[in-house]
């Protein structure tokens, strides 16, 4: 039964529902009013009975839009627990560890303070993209498609789950640590909340970057897999000649790594440092990888006894694709790590620990260990604008007829001594390159020609 006359056939950009979540421009995309019936579409949308956990960023607007949220499932009969500002991996857990129907979390991750963005799961921490329930919360939404408001409005009490989380966390230091000293980039974003709370339980002596809340981001953008935002992070790691640094993405939930040198430690090679350690807990398991990983990665994973499995790009693939295999652990190049004891969800808090854990057992220094596990030459995700990425993508798949060809995400074609894949970006109007090469000068050789097709007109 619909509501009408409540937001009877609301307009709004259909576009900012993307594969993973909802992110728009603030104010002009994502209002407070569509913010609501996102909470009403939601109340309706999940399948099981039970409290639905609601947590926001430090965005100027994230707290008015996360009430909104609240309001839409309390005015359909939802009961709520607002976790408050939180990082996003603190709601994962707390639908994990509460049993909680559900959770909002109101963010837009790494993207400028110009945006903002609601991320929602359902119960068993798993997450809802397009293919599985947010297009038909969209919809909803569209039609004016809801149920009739609940006679009695849904409650909201609040929680403070930082004690749970901490707790939670520790528990994957499952070795003694080095007393390392480090440097830690938290972007102005949520981790430099909740990072004092865990760094008094660790060994270390930390150099803090930006722990201050702020959802302007004054500093520089909070997305680690830019060079330009690692900057001040790699000055102080060489200034004070530390062990390495750790940068954490504006909601927490991933974290990138810079070694002793000052490098960027490249996704492929933090998810080989982290199957290791895996792969000594539970000796033949599968890792989940994606398809942009290197095929360094994949062979160490092998010679490691332990399985590859390769999936799309993408937290909703990947929780998905471990929970189904029973994987312990799984990442993306970008730099989201995935545990099974952390409810199959990602963490950058947890990802960065278990890195210092694989570090620290290997009794190497991370530059050390990079340069071991590191077997091919490879540049940074490359994005490019295009007028029509199907008609790029078709273009490439042509000229590349003789490799091999699949399909599974974009374009992945592989020959002997390199291999390219070519994605459209879920979240962004571009594609994304990956390349790799045997070495530098096919690398570059292969780059220019891909580059080349791409950019044709």
């Amino acid at each position: 039964m619909s509501d009408m006359g409540y937001t009877k056939h609301m307009k709004f950009t259909q576009s900012i529902f993307k594969a993973y979540d909802i992110r728009g421009l603030v104010g002009t995309e994502l209002t407070p009013e569509l913010a609501e019936a996102v909470g009403r579409a939601l109340a309706d949308f999940l399948p099981t009975e039970g409290p639905v956990a609601v947590g926001y960023d430090m965005r100027p607007d994230s707290q008015e839009l996360a009430a909104q949220v609240k309001a839409g499932l309390t005015r359909q009969g939802r009961e709520v627990v607002d976790i408050g500002q939180v990082t996003s991996d603190m709601i994962y857990f707390a639908i994990g560890r509460y049993n909680f129907a559900g959770g909002a979390m109101v963010t837009a991750s790494h993207n400028p303070g110009k945006y903002n963005g609601i991320k929602i799961y359902r119960d068993k921490v798993r997450a809802v993209g397009l293919d599985s329930g947010l297009a038909e919360i969209r919809d909803a939404i569209a039609a004016d498609k809801f149920k009739a408001p609940a006679a009695q409005p849904g409650g909201v009490r609040e929680q403070n789950i930082i004690a749970d989380w901490v707790e939670h966390c520790l528990k994957f230091v499952t070795s003694p640590l080095k007393p390392y000293k480090v440097a830690i980039d938290a972007g102005n974003g949520m981790a430099g909340a909740i990072l004092p709370r865990i760094q008094s339980k660790l060994p270390f002596e930390v150099t803090e970057l930006y722990y201050e809340l702020d959802g302007t981001f004054p500093n520089h953008e909070a997305n680690p897999m830019k060079m330009e935002n690692l900057e001040d992070l790699i000055a102080a790691v060489k200034r004070d000649h530390l062990d390495f640094g750790v940068a954490f993405d504006g909601d927490g939930d991933r974290a990138a790594l810079v070694d002793d040198l000052g490098r960027p430690v490249n996704g492929s090679d933090l998810l080989s440092i982290v199957a290791q350690h895996y792969l000594r807990l539970y000796p033949g398991a599968e890792i989940v990888h994606e398809v942009r990983t290197s095929r360094g990665t994949q062979e160490l994973i092998k010679e490691w006894g332990g399985k590859p499995f390769r999936t799309k790009a993408g937290r909703v693939s990947i929780g998905t694709v471990m929970r189904e295999r029973e994987a312990p652990f799984g990442g993306e190049t970008t730099g989201h790590l995935f545990f099974r004891e952390n409810f199959y969800a990602d963490s950058g808090l947890i990802g960065a620990l278990v890195a210092i854990v694989a570090l620290s057992e290997s009794g190497k220094k991370l530059s050390e260990l990079v340069d071991e596990y590191h077997r091919y030459a490879t540049d940074n995700e490359a994005n490019f604008e295009v007028a029509d990425a199907k008609v790029v993508i078709a273009r490439l798949k042509a000229a590349y007829a003789d490799g091999k060809i699949d399909e599974l995400d974009g374009l992945t074609v592989n020959y002997p001594d390199w291999w390219f894949n070519l994605r459209i970006s879920n979240t962004e109007p571009v594609v994304r390159l990956n390349i790799e090469a045997e070495n530098d000068a096919t690398l570059s050789k292969k780059r220019t020609e891909v580059v080349k097709l791409i950019s044709q007109i």
